[in-house]
């Protein structure tokens, strides 16, 4: 639970019949909408489902998006979309952290603050050639 006594966002806390009032579905449509593979709640040990408050997020979206005209497999489109990119902006994350890591590395080792066996290794081009720069393997 966060500090506040809310459940963490990926939590599985809530009944089928809470989640269902906390979203305006009926229980069967999200029975319906796990079959279909858009929603995959938690489950107790006896099979009972549990859904999380992100789970309660993404049945809103789904409810927004149907109510608003777009076809079940628009709505799946959708969040398959939305998943990418977010994904993807992840990614873009993390190579933009790698590569201002590269560039520190490079200014360090211009400077000569840095030994030469930590540099990631770079040809020297000719014209017309580009530079390719890689990181050595941790070790």
């Amino acid at each position: 639970m966060s500090q506040f006594g809310s459940p963490e966002p990926d939590a599985a806390v809530f009944v089928i019949s809470v989640a269902a009032e906390l979203t305006g579905l009926h229980p069967q449509t999200l029975r319906t909408y796990e079959r279909m593979g858009l929603i995959t709640p938690g489950r107790t040990g006896g099979g009972g489902r549990r859904y999380s408050p992100r789970d309660i997020e993404l049945l809103r979206d789904i409810a927004q998006l149907t109510s608003s005209g777009i076809g079940i497999e628009g709505v799946r489109r959708i969040l398959e979309l939305e998943n990418r990119i977010a994904a993807l902006s992840q990614r873009n994350e993390e190579l933009l952290l790698e590569l201002q890591a590269t560039r520190e590395a490079l200014r360090a080792a211009a400077a000569g603050n840095r030994p030469a066996s930590r540099l990631p290794a770079i040809p020297v081009p000719d014209a017309g050639q580009s530079i390719v720069v890689w990181r050595r393997g941790r070790g």
